[in-house]
């Protein structure tokens, strides 16, 4: 809780939170609000307003990279991996494939460099798909060319995401978009990224999940009691006291976004269901975790109905029974959400 600044001293200011958590993950479905600004607010309460995130984005504070969030500062971490694209060493069937595929549409790329040199920054839309072969997958980037490609084209530090158009990325010049400040050597910033995911995390598995932006391999060694594994912790963050608070979560808050985690450390048991058909559905299509002190204590089914001006709440799904302080505490902080979204408090339509 005190490593994803979820205790009683809540931050001051969203550039020092994002420095101390490192990341926002961008997501774009917005029942309630973005899971970037919900995960903010769940830090600095009363005080964020959604027009900071956009001028920290807008002054290069924080960039976009890789549907994140994150200090300018730290892209120079990533630098010499773009620069060591597609990796060093034995390389998969399918890491194979994306350097080739890269190099049969070259002309492609250079043309997308050239328009965005002269003309950027541009949208996807305004960059002509002249790719000579096209892109397969099983998965919805099929055929999606350009898109594919800009992505592979950020993975080599040629391109990155200079803004929004609404919902559309802006794509410019990495060089326009980045520090221009000395790349960090590969083997360091490897180890400096793992230290400072371990430090946003406090306690994470010796390996956890893969995650292309974020290895993790640093850190003390830890036992969990009546869990089995290795676990590593930030050493800084032990012996410290500790006092808790109520909070909303968004489903893609990094205190939960590591599912198995999750249940290891907390026993609780959640899905994010807004893929499921609503008959199957047990807590709601965008239900966000309740935090209360250290326990994740429930589900909160809520919907943002801006058109009527109203933060509709369908149910509050508490997995014991509440003490009055607990519910009190939670009822506080619906109320702080629905003030924060101006909108008034009301029941499922």
């Amino acid at each position: 809780m005190r490593a994803q600044w979820l205790h009683r001293q809540r931050p001051t200011q969203l550039l020092g939170l994002v420095r101390r958590i490192t990341l926002l993950q961008i997501d774009p479905t917005a029942a309630i609000a973005p899971s970037a600004d919900l995960v903010a607010w769940s830090r600095l309460g009363a005080r964020y307003d959604r027009a900071d995130l956009d001028r920290a984005l807008r002054e290069r504070e924080l960039v976009e990279f890789r549907a994140t969030i994150r200090p300018a500062e730290d892209l120079a971490l990533y630098r010499a991996e773009m620069a060591a694209w597609p990796g060093a060493g034995p390389l998969r069937d399918w890491q194979e494939y994306q350097p080739d595929w890269v190099q049969a549409n070259d002309a492609c790329r250079r043309d997308i460099l050239r328009r965005l040199s002269t003309s950027g920054p541009l949208t996807s839309r305004e960059l002509p798909d002249t790719c000579a072969v096209p892109w397969r997958s099983t998965g919805w980037t099929n055929n999606r060319n350009v898109t594919q490609l800009l992505d592979f084209m950020v993975r080599r530090g040629e391109v990155a995401v200079a803004g929004r158009r609404g919902n559309e990325r802006l794509w410019d010049l990495a060089e326009r978009v980045y520090p221009d400040v000395p790349v960090v050597p590969l083997e360091e910033a490897e180890y400096r990224r793992n230290e400072r995911r371990l430090a946003a995390l406090g306690i994470a598995r010796a390996r956890g999940p893969e995650c292309p932006v974020e290895p993790l391999d640093a850190g003390e060694e830890a036992v969990v009691e009546g869990v089995k594994g290795t676990w590593r912790v930030d050493p800084s963050l032990l012996g410290q006291p500790f006092t808790g608070r109520a909070a909303l979560l968004s489903p893609f808050d990094r205190l939960l976004h590591d599912r198995k985690r999750m249940v290891d450390l907390f026993e609780f048991d959640y899905a994010l269901e807004m893929y499921k058909p609503a008959a199957r559905r047990r807590w709601g299509y965008f239900a966000l975790p309740i935090l209360y002190d250290d326990r994740l204590v429930g589900k909160l089914d809520a919907t943002a109905d801006r058109k009527a001006g109203a933060l509709r709440i369908h149910a509050l799904h508490w997995d014991a029974g509440p003490s009055k302080t607990m519910a009190a505490a939670v009822d506080r902080e619906v109320h702080d959400l629905a003030n924060w979204l101006e909108l008034n408090l009301a029941p499922a339509a």
